[in-house]
C-alpha cells in the first residue's frame, strides 16, 4: 500500500533573520502502521511549557503598553531618574577632559648650575637653548647631531600653558628622550575606555544596567584617587587604564538608563540635554585647573564627585524595559508596584491589564541574551557595522585643522590661521555630530536585550578613532595630509552607509531579537 507522504512546513525567516520559538511537532507515524514485531515506538512528545511558548505580545509593547500605565514622563519619579543620569556627565565631562590638563606638554628650558636661565624675551639665554620652544614642538627631541647634548639637562625649568603649575610632564621630566611616555600615558585612558565599552556591554546585558553602574563607581572611585598618588609615570599609566575602564562602565549604563526610561518622543531631546552638560564639563576644565594648580589636586577633584553616586544604589532601580525584555516578570511586578506607590497613581488605570498579564507569565524562566546573537539576523548586524564605521571615521576630530602648516600655498600666514580654524570648528562640529548620533541611532535600534553589547561596539569604535590622535602626535604630525585623505575617503563610505539605515525617529524600542 503507498503511503502518502506529507510535507512538513517551514515557517518563514523574520525580517532580522531569527526565527520564531515555535518548534514545529515532529511527524507521526505513517497511517497504518501497528506495532507489530520491530516496528519502532515512538514517544509522546510532551506538551510545551509556558517557558518555550512565545512570551505575550502585550508585555513585550512597553513603549505601548507599559510606559503609558507608568504615566510616561509625567510621572514625578521618572522625571527625577532622569535627572539622575543628568548629574554624572558633568563629572564624566572633566574625566574625559582631563588629559589635555594631566599630560599638556609645556614650553621648557635647561636651568644652568649657576641659576642663571633662559628669559622667554631673550636674555640670560644659556647657550644652545635660546628660544628653544618657540622653535621646536615642546616635548620633542631636537633635530640635528646636537641633539644629545641639547638634551643633557640636570634640571629643567617649565612653563605650564594649562592653568597648572605642575603636572605629570613637569614632575617625572617626561621631555627629550622620555616624550614617548607622555603619548603611552594618553593611550592608556583611550584603551581602557575601548575595552570597558566592549565588556560592561556585555555585563550589563547579562546582569543588569544597575549593578554594571554601582560597580564602576566604586572601583573609578578606587583608582582614580591612587592615580593622584603614582609614585612614577608607569603606575600613573597603568591606572589610568582601569580608570578608563570603569569611566566606559559608567557612561554606558547611564545611557542605557536613559534611553530605556524614556518615550519615544522625549529620547533625543534627553540624550542631548546629557551630551551637552558633558560638554560643560569640557568647558570648566580650564578654571577648574586654575583653581587646583596641582595635577594630583586636579585628580583628586575630578575623581571625588563620583561619591555621590554612591547613593544611586539606594535611589536608582533596575530598568524595568530590560527587566520584561528578559522574561524576569516577577522583579517587574514588584518594581511596577514601587513606581505606582512613588507615582501616587492607581492601578485601576489599567486598562490594557498589564498587572494580569504579568502574573500569567510570572513563571518563566528568564531569557538573556549575548550580543554575539546579532550575527545570525539579516539586517541588524549590518546596521551595527555601518554604525560602527561611522563612529570610527567620526571619532578622529583630534586631528582636524593641520591645514595651516602647508607651505607656499599662495596664502598669508593669517589668511591660512583664519581658513584653518574656521574649517576646523565646522568640521569637528560636523564630526562629532555624527558621531554623537551615531551612538544614539545605535541605542534605537539595537533591541534591549542586547543593547548594551550593540552601545559598547559604537562607542569601543569611537574610541579607535580618537586613538589616531595620540599616534599622529608620536609621529611628530609626520604625513598629516595622508592622514586627511585617508579620512575624507572614510567620510565618503559612510555617507554612502548611512543610506542603508532605517529611520528610527518616534519608533518604539525593540525588546528582543525575536519580538
Amino acid at each position: 500500500m503507498a503511503i502518502e507522504r506529507r510535507r512538513e512546513g517551514r515557517p518563514l525567516p523574520e525580517e532580522n533573520g531569527s526565527v520564531p520559538g515555535a518548534a514545529a511537532a515532529p511527524p507521526g507515524p505513517p497511517p497504518g502502521a501497528g506495532l507489530g514485531v520491530g516496528a519502532e515506538i515512538q514517544a509522546v512528545p510532551p506538551p510545551p511549557s509556558s517557558s518555550s511558548a512565545a512570551c505575550s505580545p502585550l508585555l513585550l509593547d512597553y513603549d505601548g503598553s507599559v510606559l503609558p500605565f507608568l504615566g510616561g514622563l509625567g510621572g514625578g519619579y521618572q522625571r527625577t531618574l532622569v535627572l539622575l543620569t543628568w548629574v554624572p556627565a558633568l563629572f564624566i565631562g572633566f574625566s574625559k577632559f582631563s588629559d589635555s590638563f594631566l599630560l599638556d606638554q609645556p614650553d621648557f628650558w635647561c636651568r644652568q648650575a649657576d641659576g642663571q636661565q633662559g628669559d622667554w624675551n631673550g636674555s640670560l639665554v644659556p647657550p644652545g637653548h635660546a628660544n628653544r620652544s618657540s622653535i621646536f614642538p615642546p616635548a620633542t627631541a631636537l633635530p640635528g647631531p646636537g641633539n644629545a647634548s641639547e638634551c643633557d639637562c640636570h634640571e629643567w625649568h617649565y612653563r605650564i600653558r594649562a592653568g597648572l603649575v605642575q603636572n605629570v610632564v613637569s614632575k617625572w621630566d617626561l621631555v627629550c628622550d622620555s616624550a614617548w611616555k607622555v603619548h603611552i600615558a594618553k593611550f592608556s585612558l583611550l584603551v581602557g575606555l575601548i575595552f570597558g565599552h566592549l565588556i560592561t556591554g556585555c555585563i550589563a546585558d547579562w546582569v543588569g544596567r544597575r549593578p554594571v553602574l554601582l560597580f564602576s563607581v566604586i572601583f573609578i572611585l578606587v583608582f582614580g584617587l591612587t592615580v593622584a598618588l603614582s609614585v612614577n609615570v608607569t603606575m600613573f599609566s597603568t591606572l589610568r587604564f582601569f580608570e578608563g575602564f570603569c569611566l566606559a562602565g559608567i557612561v554606558l549604563s547611564l545611557y542605557a538608563l536613559r534611553i530605556e526610561l524614556c518615550p519615544p518622543g522625549h529620547r533625543f531631546m534627553i540624550t542631548m540635554v546629557a551630551s551637552f552638560i558633558e560638554m560643560a564639563g569640557q568647558f570648566l576644565m580650564p578654571g577648574l585647573a586654575a583653581l587646583c594648580r596641582d595635577w594630583q589636586v586636579l585628580q583628586a577633584v575630578i575623581i571625588c564627585p563620583f561619591l555621590l553616586m554612591l547613593l544611586y544604589w539606594v535611589i536608582f532601580p533596575e530598568s524595568l524595559r530590560w527587566l520584561m525584555a528578559t522574561q524576569q516578570f516577577e522583579a517587574s511586578k514588584e518594581l511596577i508596584f514601587q513606581l505606582t506607590r512613588k507615582n501616587r497613581m492607581n492601578t485601576e488605570s489599567d486598562i490594557k491589564g498589564v498587572v494580569p498579564e504579568l502574573e500569567k507569565e510570572i513563571a518563566r524562566r528568564p531569557k538573556k541574551v549575548c550580543i554575539v546573537k546579532v550575527v545570525g539576523t539579516r539586517n541588524l548586524w549590518k546596521n551595527i557595522v555601518v554604525l560602527c564605521v561611522n563612529s570610527t571615521a567620526m571619532g578622529n576630530d583630534g586631528v582636524i585643522g593641520k591645514y595651516s602648516q602647508l607651505p607656499d600655498s599662495g596664502m598669508s600666514d593669517s589668511v591660512k590661521d583664519k581658513f584653518s580654524t574656521a574649517f576646523s570648528i565646522v568640521g569637528m562640529f560636523s564630526s562629532h555630530a555624527v558621531g554623537s548620533l551615531s551612538v544614539f541611532f545605535c541605542a534605537e535600534i539595537t533591541p534591549t536585550v542586547i543593547r548594551g553589547g550593540g552601545l559598547g561596539l559604537v562607542l569601543a569604535s569611537a574610541g579607535f578613532g580618537r586613538l589616531t590622535a595620540p599616534i599622529m602626535e608620536l609621529h611628530n604630525q609626520k604625513g598629516y595630509f595622508l592622514h586627511h585623505v585617508i579620512f575624507a575617503c572614510c567620510t565618503l563610505i559612510c555617507i554612502i552607509c548611512i543610506l542603508l539605515l532605517p529611520e528610527s525617529k518616534n519608533q518604539n524600542l525593540r525588546s528582543r531579537i525575536c519580538d
